[in-house]
Parts: structure tokens; C-alpha cells; sequence
């Protein structure tokens, strides 16, 4: 291996000795080698590029020692040719494709003594030398590319910018290399050639989907064929005949990095952005908004979550610490799609209400909508990604009690569609009292004749709609809220029940629970549903306490808090989980729950969209609030740990 001073000495010295001593020893042993028969074909090396013909130089070789009838042929040393300047039509077709700059990988490689490129040794030098300066022949400038020339002795016909400048001097420089290198058996040192260019073309493991280790691509990998297709090539006509194409459009390698391969956005087809039209409303039609298509790449199986909940507050100022409990259930290992919360006798601050949920279910989910009648409200939280697919959010109300200022009794009804799927739903407040069931029937008859919904989104089956019942005017319909049906039989039955060992028969419960009774006659809510009831009665519990109501009332414990469902086709909705929330002590009502999963079906584009409009001041106020308290969290824990720490005399 040649020391490092003999390379730097063979830098330093005159041009003519140097090349004589680079061509020591690599020259035929006779002259009739250099001498080509007529009408022979010139021998080539499968491992040595090929040579351009031009001007030989006039390098007076020394003979040597080991032949010394072995002589060079003195010629006269020309200039190598100066590169043809192009102007920047050309910059896409002939020279920006070609540029290659060599990357942080690639100089890491260099200094372990290893080759960048994706084969052995020979192939690295048969591409291109290792660079570390250019050739005063080139210009920096990408004004001034030379027209290159393709090597057959390259790997894949890729093209040379060699073969402009200094072809044999180079050519027999890193043969010379490979025979100093092979002796010593150690790997030739690139770094003392300091005959370099301008960047050679790009490979394609730069920018590749994962990068290897070495940055080494293997010719036998799966991927390989496939970056190694045909260029993809745009037709400029909209650029004009003097502007040059984008360098995007001019390979298949540019156009697979502009398209990010570790997102999760499916990738939108030009022909389906043209074939979109949202005015036709196609179900069917590939680029509809709320067609098939979309609705697979979101929902494959067509099925939502829903969480369903209602709560009568007792109209108390205090909230509950953590609302955790009521939307994050613990036996739900995902949150939900929807999020539908129905309050009776709310609180007074409704935007506080509404901040804290908000709160709980951090910035994946935004507030689609809200609205209120008295002291009913009714807030729809959904994720924020699927904003765009809801139609407009109408709503409707309904007063029951007619002489009350303050509308502690009535309806709330709000509807919207998703995708092609309509839902209702409607939080209540019926009339209280142990024995007041026809009032409370009464109630129910108002809701369903004087809810007006929907008004402008239209009905997605009309001919199963009927004008005097709300329920049937929509797909998948749930009454939840505080319907004040008792159990019958009196306190001294109920709790005899409810303190059975080792747990509570709910469904002899049941049996005398008069919503149970009048759905079974049929003369309240016809054609409703109810999840199995696994779970004590929500009412009525003495505040911040687990037992039932201890004053001189001694009100019946019952299940006055209840969620329905209905739908126009048989066994869309499926109930998951039916609970209450014991550890929410802040009301004599414990907060009922219901997870369900409902089946959405594709729709057409012409209905009018909410267009992703989502209560953006409240998204803030609750990131702002979620932030603060983590940080109290952090300084809380931080105060702890210091106060922890005891000194010892």
C-alpha cells in the first residue's frame, strides 16, 4: 500500500511525470498490442469503462524494470475539451436528472474505508471515483452542465460525465489503483485521488421508503425492479415552449417522494378529483364526498361508536372533580366516534359544562354542536377528522310545563346525517311523581307530534316517514334523559331487594318498573329499545353518599334515568355496554351511559354540509385547560419529591 507522502508526492509533481508513473507497468509487453488489426474490433475489459476516442497525450512513459522492451510512444499533450454550456432549456432533460450530490451517508462511508454504492468495489469505481473537489474543466454553476455521454461499461447504462474530461488518464489511474491496493490486501484509499467532478447522478436509495444498513441497496430485493422503472415524463404544453418542465415530472423517483410513504392519508387519483360532482349526489360514484369509497376508508366494516349518556344534575353549581369516569369508562379499551351528552336540571354555567367535557376529551374531539332549552342541554362531541362527512346540526325543543317560567320539563331534540345515515336524537324531562304515569305518557305523545326535524336536511327515507311521530322521520333515533318512571310496590319492597346477598336481582327489579310495564303495552315509545339493565337503580341517592334517599320523604329507589333506541332497519344498532357512574356523587341521580355500535350507510353529496364547522373558542379553552393542569400536576409532583428529601446530622 503506498504511503501517504507517495501520494501526496505524486500530486506535486510535473504533469508528465506523474502520468508516466501512473502508466508504469500497465503497458502491453509488446508493441503489436497496441497496434489494432484492420477491421478488428478493439479489446475491451468487462471491468473497465469505455473510452471515448480522442487526442492521446504525449506522456513520456519510462520503460519498465520488469520488460524493458516495453516503451510508450511519445505524443504531445493537449487540453482536455472544455464542456459545451447549455442554457436552462435543457436543465431537465440533459443535466438536473443527473446531478448527484453526495449525501451525509456517503461521507461516513468514505471515512470507514467503504464504498457508497450498491455493488463491490469494482462497480463503485466503474460508476464513479469517490470526489472531493471539482474539475476546473466543470463549472459550479447549473447553467453550465455538459452534455453527457453514456459509458456501455457502466452499471445499467448510466450516464458519464467522465468521458468529457480526462477519460484514459482516469481509466488507467484507478486500474493502477486497484493493482497498488490488491497486494497489501486492504482497500484502496480514495481520498489521496483527488481527480474529481461535478456529483454524479443521484442513486435511489437516498431518498428510498427505509434506509439500509451501509446505505446499500441489494439488486435482488423485492423493491428493487420497481425503482428502477421507466421515468415518468409530463408533457409541458401548459409551461409554454421556452420554460422548462418542473424537475418533479421528470422521474419515477421524484414523484414517489412528493407522495410522504409513512403517512396514513390514502392518496387521491387526479381522475377522481375531475370525476367528483357534488351536485349529481352519486352513491356510487368513486369520488363522492359521502359515497362508498370514503366511508370504507374510514369505516371498513360500516360500523361507528357511539357513546350515549344522560344525567339529571339537581341543577348543582359544583362539578365533579373528574369526568373520567363518565365518558372514559374503563371497560371501553378505545374512546368513541360520538360522544352525545344529555343533561337535565343543568348546572347554571353551561359554558363551563361544556368547557370541562371538552377538557376530559382532550383535542381529538371538537363540539359538532350544542344546544339547550331551559335547563336541558345537549352537546355533540365527534373527532375532529370526521367533521367533514356531517350534514348541517338542526334542533327543536318542547315545553311540557307549560306554567313553569324556568323549562325544567319539556324535549331537546337534535338531528343531523352522517354520511347517508340520519340520526335524532332527544334528551327529556318527564313529569315527576310516583303515581303521575299518564302525565308522563302525555309527555311523550307532545315530543313526537311537536318536534319539528328535520327542516332543511332531507329525510333519507320518506316513504317510511310519518308527520305525526318525529321517531320515524329518521334511521337511528335515541331517547335518553330523566323519564321519572318509578318502581311500583313501595320503599320497603325495593330495598328488600336491593339488599339480597350476594348481589341485587335486578331483574325481578324489573318487574315492577313501570316504563317496562307501559313498553310492553305499547303505549310509550312503540318500536324503542333498551340494553339489558345490569346496574342498581340511578335513584334517588342522598348527595356525596352511596345510600338512597335517607329524609322524611324516603322517595322509592328507581331507575328514572334511562337511554332508548330505535332504528328503521333491524339490527343496526348493537348495544355494548349499559352502565351508571356510582362514582359521581355530586346529584341524588347517578349519570347512565350506553356504548353502541351503528351501522352507516354511504350517502349522496347533495344534502347541505356543516363543511368541518366544529365550536372552535371551546377547542382552545380546553387544550388551554388540559396544559394548565398538567403543568400543576408536574409542580405538585415536583414539591413532593422535594419535601421528601431529609437531611441526616
Amino acid at each position: 500500500m503506498p504511503s501517504k507522502s507517495a501520494c501526496l508526492r505524486r500530486h506535486t509533481e510535473v504533469p508528465g511525470q506523474l502520468e508516466g508513473r501512473m502508466l508504469q507497468g500497465q503497458l502491453p509487453n509488446t508493441d503489436k498490442n497496441l497496434t489494432p488489426t484492420p477491421g478488428s474490433l478493439p479489446a475491451t475489459d468487462p471491468h473497465t469503462p469505455e473510452i471515448n476516442p480522442m487526442p492521446p497525450f504525449s506522456i513520456p512513459a519510462k520503460p519498465s524494470n520488469q520488460n524493458p522492451q516495453a516503451k510508450a510512444n511519445p505524443i504531445t499533450p493537449q487540453l482536455p475539451m472544455r464542456p459545451k454550456l447549455e442554457r436552462t432549456l435543457s436543465l431537465d432533460d440533459k443535466g438536473w436528472r443527473r446531478r448527484r450530490f453526495q449525501d451525509s451517508q456517503e461521507d461516513l462511508t468514505v471515512q470507514n474505508g467503504t464504498s457508497p454504492c450498491r455493488g463491490s468495489m469494482k462497480d463503485s469505481v466503474a460508476q464513479s471515483p469517490a470526489c472531493s473537489r471539482p474539475l476546473p474543466c466543470l463549472s459550479a454553476s447549473l447553467q453550465e452542465i455538459p452534455k453527457p455521454r453514456r459509458a456501455t461499461g457502466s452499471e445499467g447504462g448510466s450516464p458519464s460525465l467522465w468521458s468529457d474530461c480526462l477519460p484514459g488518464m482516469i481509466s488507467t489511474s484507478l486500474d493502477l489503483l486497484h493493482r497498488e491496493a490488491s497486494p497489501s490486501g486492504g482497500s484502496p484509499r480514495l481520498a489521496s485521488l483527488h481527480a474529481t467532478h461535478t456529483p454524479p447522478a443521484m442513486d435511489l436509495n437516498i431518498a428510498s421508503s427505509s434506509l439500509r444498513t451501509a446505505n446499500k441497496v441489494d439488486p435482488e430485493h423485492a423493491d428493487y425492479k420497481l425503482r428502477m422503472q421507466t421515468r415518468l415524463v409530463r408533457t409541458h404544453s401548459s409551461l409554454g415552449p421556452s420554460r422548462p418542465r418542473s424537475p418533479l415530472a421528470g422521474d419515477d423517483h421524484s414523484i414517489h417522494s412528493a407522495r410522504s410513504s409513512f403517512s396514513l392519508l390514502a392518496p387521491i387519483r387526479t381522475k377522481d378529483i375531475r370525476s367528483r360532482s357534488y351536485l349529481e349526489g352519486s352513491l356510487m360514484a368513486s369520488g363522492a364526498l359521502l359515497g362508498a369509497d370514503e366511508l370504507a376508508r374510514y369505516f371498513p366494516d360500516r360500523n361507528m361508536a357511539l357513546f350515549v349518556a344522560t344525567w339529571n344534575m339537581q341543577g348543582q353549581k359544583e362539578l365533579p372533580v373528574s369526568l373520567d369516569e363518565f365518558l372514559l369508562p374503563t371497560e371501553a379499551d378505545y374512546s368513541q366516534d360520538l360522544y352525545v351528552i344529555g343533561v337535565q336540571e343543568g348546572c347554571s354555567d353551561r359554558r363551563e359544562w361544556e368547557t370541562r367535557l371538552q377538557e376530559t376529551l382532550g383535542p381529538q374531539y371538537v363540539l359538532l354542536s350544542s344546544a339547550a332549552h331551559g335547563v336541558l342541554y345537549m352537546s355533540l362531541f365527534i373527532r375532529r377528522d370526521l367533521i367533514w362527512f356531517c350534514s348541517e346540526v338542526e334542533y327543536s325543543t318542547v315545553t311540557t310545563r307549560i306554567v313553569s317560567q324556568i323549562k325544567t320539563k319539556g324535549a331537546l331534540g337534535v338531528s343531523f346525517t352522517f354520511f347517508g345515515t340520519s340520526f335524532l336524537f332527544i334528551t327529556s324531562h318527564f313529569t315527576s311523581g310516583d303515581g303521575k304515569v299518564a302525565e308522563r305518557l302525555l309527555d311523550y305523545s307532545r315530543t313526537i307530534q311537536a318536534l319539528a326535524l328535520p327542516r332543511n336536511v332531507p329525510d333519507t327515507n320518506p316513504y317510511r316517514s310519518s308527520a305525526g311521530d318525529v321517531t320515524t322521520r329518521f334511521d337511528e333515533v335515541f331517547w335518553f334523559g330523566d323519564f321519572n318512571f318509578r318502581l311500583s310496590g313501595g320503599r320497603v319492597a325495593v330495598e328488600a331487594f336491593l339488599k339480597q346477598e350476594p348481589e341485587v336481582d335486578v331483574l325481578a327489579l324489573l318487574q315492577h318498573d313501570q316504563l317496562t310495564r307501559e313498553m310492553k303495552k305499547g303505549s310509550i315509545f312503540r318500536g324503542f329499545e333498551e340494553a339489558e339493565i345490569h346496574f342498581l337503580p340511578s335513584y334517588k341517592f342522598d348527595i356525596g353518599k352511596d345510600t338512597y334517599d335517607s329524609t322524611s320523604k324516603q322517595r322509592t329507589p328507581s331507575y328514572t334515568d334511562r337511554v332508548l333506541y330505535k332504528s328503521r332497519h333491524k339490527g343496526d344498532i348493537c348495544p355494548i355496554k349499559y352502565s351508571s357512574c356510582p362514582g359521581i356523587k355530586t346529584s341524588d341521580h347517578r349519570p347512565v351511559y350506553g356504548l353502541f355500535r351503528v351501522k352507516v350507510r354511504p350517502g349522496r353529496d347533495n344534502i347541505p354540509l356543516a363543511a368541518g364547522k366544529f365550536d372552535r373558542e371551546l377547542y382552545l379553552i380546553g387544550i388551554k385547560r388540559r396544559i394548565s393542569k398538567e403543568l400543576q400536576k408536574q409542580q405538585t409532583m415536583k414539591n413532593q419529591s422535594s419535601s421528601a428529601v431529609c437531611t441526616v446530622s
